[in-house]
């Protein structure tokens, strides 16, 4: 085994390789393009008060980087759920983590909104992480509470969490659109909040949420032994001596900050949580150990190449990048269940 490992190391170097590929062309590509050299010149002289310097170091650069950021959160989350839940098919939007968040998300953005206190992005931020953050933890901790109460037995216990996470999804989806129904005013900036997107990032909002991301990102890159245990199943872990419900819970914990800290500043995306992390098992195998750093690396690059596509396929105007993912993440699900169930017949 130690001596498969450098070889697997080694795979992340075209990782690493396709997210700065993907990130040259996010500062390249758009309504204005730049060649290399400009995007050169404009990296090694920040100071420089040119146009191309303003374009890049105001709007691209932090947009790409936020994307990053935002998708390497959503597949490293992603990772972790799909490990808990032994279930590839689990990431944080269908397992109702991102839903939660976006409803605390929205109560916070209509607060902020209705009062009379003059708010920069920098205290709007910590708020919406929070509430975002609130709202994925008590609906994931309603969705354990649901499976526990419909006392499932061991082979659809975790089915029966997908399947709840799925409708409480569903129920929340319904409370935003009551809140959206009831704020006319705030109609339009829920909605497009909704559909996900980095249009008019900043870098308050990669100052702020970058750190939230990398540390709960760290947390369950650290927790990867854990992980693998849980994979196994509840029985081998404890067989080999690991306390389940301590590290469920410290896993969950993490990966549901990490993908509020994600929606809070991008709003709903999903599917990529999804996409990277079973990817990824194809291509190193499935030790959480490489799986979270190589689905980190992959999904920042999907999303960077995914909001690129979303701001120039149909310029000057520009499409949510939640439609994106969508698109392209929905067929990848239903392939998922149509090849589990040929399995399962064999």
């Amino acid at each position: 085994m130690k001596s498969r490992q450098p070889f697997l190391v080694w795979r992340m170097i075209p990782l690493i390789g396709l997210l700065f590929a993907a990130l040259l062309l996010g500062m390249h590509w758009g309504a204005v393009s730049f060649s290399l050299r400009e995007i050169w010149d404009a990296l090694w002289n920040p100071t420089d008060d040119s146009y191309v310097n303003t374009i890049l170091w105001q709007i691209r650069m932090p947009r790409v980087i936020l994307a990053a950021c935002v998708g390497g959160g959503l597949a490293v989350a992603g990772a972790a759920f799909q490990g808990v839940f032994r279930n590839p098919l689990a990431d944080p939007f269908i397992i109702g983590a991102s839903s939660g968040a976006a409803l605390g998300a929205t109560l916070a953005l209509t607060f902020i909104a209705g009062s009379t206190i003059t708010v920069t992005a920098t205290w709007q931020i910590p708020w919406l992480i929070l509430s975002a953050f609130a709202g994925a933890v008590v609906i994931v901790g309603a969705v354990f509470i649901i499976a526990a109460l419909s006392k499932a037995g061991r082979n659809s216990y975790l089915l029966t969490l997908i399947l709840a996470g799925m409708a409480l999804s569903s129920f929340t989806g319904a409370l935003v659109s009551l809140i959206m129904f009831l704020n006319h005013e705030m109609l339009s900036t829920i909605f497009n909040w909704l559909l996900g997107s980095f249009s008019g990032r900043h870098w308050n909002e990669i100052m702020i949420a970058g750190p939230v991301i990398f540390f709960s990102g760290g947390v369950l890159w650290l927790l990867s032994r854990p992980l693998d245990l849980l994979s196994f199943g509840d029985e081998t872990a404890l067989t080999l001596g690991l306390p389940i419900g301590k590290f469920r819970f410290m896993i969950l914990l993490a990966a549901t900050l990490c993908t509020a800290a994600c929606v809070a500043v991008s709003g709903v995306i999903g599917f990529l949580g999804l996409m990277a992390p079973h990817m990824m098992r194809i291509l190193i195998g499935p030790r959480h150990r490489l799986l979270i750093p190589g689905s980190c690396l992959l999904g920042a690059a999907l999303m960077v190449l995914a909001d690129t596509l979303a701001r120039t396929v149909i310029a000057p105007a520009e499409m949510p990048v939640g439609i994106v993912t969508a698109m392209m993440g929905c067929p990848f699900f239903l392939f998922l269940l149509v090849s589990r169930g040929q399995q399962s017949k064999l």
